[in-house]
């Protein structure tokens, strides 16, 4: 289970990015079941294509003693340990596929973000002995105890504020007379969240920092070597580049999802249109300044926690990364979003079956 469900995850999320950008895999996800049955299956496929590729890197990098001081660790190395690695990363990645896609399908909650979300709690024990360490070797301060918990809560505080924020913009529906009644007249909102893209923007920057940075760690070229650290969020350009991928992608994929264009056909179609603002073109216009003016301060506050981690292991050097994540970065992002989310569900699951619910209503931004 090296590889984890991040090969699946990876694949689907640039599945999901060519659905809006190829006519082709549009057409898929409009086709009903059967596309998106189809859709499943290209990211199986992509899935283990990935795998192998990722399992071969890594076999190769095991079979390099310079890696590891001129020590040997594969005793025998060739083209069948290779393909016994590759085999063996790639069934455990494709399992936690299959266990994913069951819990999605037999339980509550999306199965692969509940699998993701599992994997970071339990790196959280670890953590918290790990500041336990660290304080009965006098390396931290009861008192810089609290202030890490005090600083926590105020982190996950902030990260349920920018997952759950939005924008409810009043529209109105004109009123249709279809033979004795009267249809429409109704006002609702269309609501537009601070975060559109939740912690995907994050992914895609994380990914395009690691990928080039986990090959050229494979080399033992010095200068090479030099790149790949600096591509680390760890260091200042590393961190600096991280900010500048997670703004752009905030705002690429807030773009992907909510389509203003599209969105104002919709409403127009339906006889929709918000009060003060002309139906059609001056809609679209509206609703993409809207949008823009809640995706700076979305993709700012998503960057702050992402980099958070980063920023406290800059400062005080003693904090390994297991117990500075505790203080947000996208592993904090997940589970509160996923948590979130399974609340939301079991919720219906309850109200549908006539229980009382346990979500409280708060008003939103």
């Amino acid at each position: 289970f090296a590889l984890g469900i991040m090969p699946y995850i990876s694949v689907s999320i640039i599945l999901e990015l060519l659905t809006s950008i190829i006519p082709y895999f549009d057409n898929l996800r409009r086709s009903g079941v059967e596309g998106r049955r189809k859709l499943t299956q290209l990211t199986r496929y992509g899935t283990v294509g990935l795998c192998i590729f990722q399992g071969l890197a890594i076999s190769m990098w095991l079979e390099n003693p310079a890696h590891f001081g001129d020590i040997v660790i594969v005793p025998n190395p060739g083209w069948l340990f290779r393909f016994t690695t590759v085999v063996t990363l790639t069934t455990g990645t494709i399992f936690l596929m299959w266990l994913g896609e069951q819990i999605t399908e037999k339980g509550i909650g999306n199965g692969i973000s509940l699998i993701i979300t599992a994997s970071i709690l339990s790196r959280m024990p670890v953590a918290f002995h790990r500041v336990v360490q660290l304080v009965a070797a006098r390396e931290i301060s009861f008192f810089a105890v609290l202030i890490m918990l005090i600083l926590i809560f105020i982190v996950v505080a902030f990260a349920i504020i920018i997952n759950e924020s939005e924008r409810r913009i009043p529209v109105q529906y004109a009123k249709r007379v279809v033979g004795r009644k009267i249809y429409g007249g109704q006002t609702t909102y269309l609501p537009i969240k601070l975060n559109q893209g939740g912690v995907i923007p994050l992914i895609f920057a994380i990914s395009i920092l690691t990928f080039p940075a986990t090959f050229l760690a494979f080399s033992t070229n010095r200068v090479l070597q030099k790149i790949a650290s600096l591509l680390s969020p760890t260091g200042g350009v590393g961190m600096l580049l991280y900010a500048i991928l997670t703004i752009f992608f905030c705002y690429f994929y807030a773009s992907i999802i909510f389509n203003p264009d599209n969105v104002a056909d919709d409403l127009k179609k339906y006889g929709g249109f918000i009060q003060g603002i002309r139906p059609g073109k001056s809609t679209a216009v509206y609703l993409e300044k809207i949008l823009n003016r809640l995706t700076l301060p979305g993709s700012l506050m998503l960057t702050s926690i992402a980099i958070f981690p980063y920023i406290i292991m800059h400062i005080y050097k003693r904090i390994p990364y297991i117990v500075a994540s505790l203080f947000g970065g996208i592993g904090l992002l997940i589970i509160v979003s996923v948590l979130l989310e399974t609340l939301r569900q079991i919720e219906a699951h309850l109200l549908v079956r006539h229980y009382q619910g346990f979500l409280k209503k708060t008003k939103r931004l």
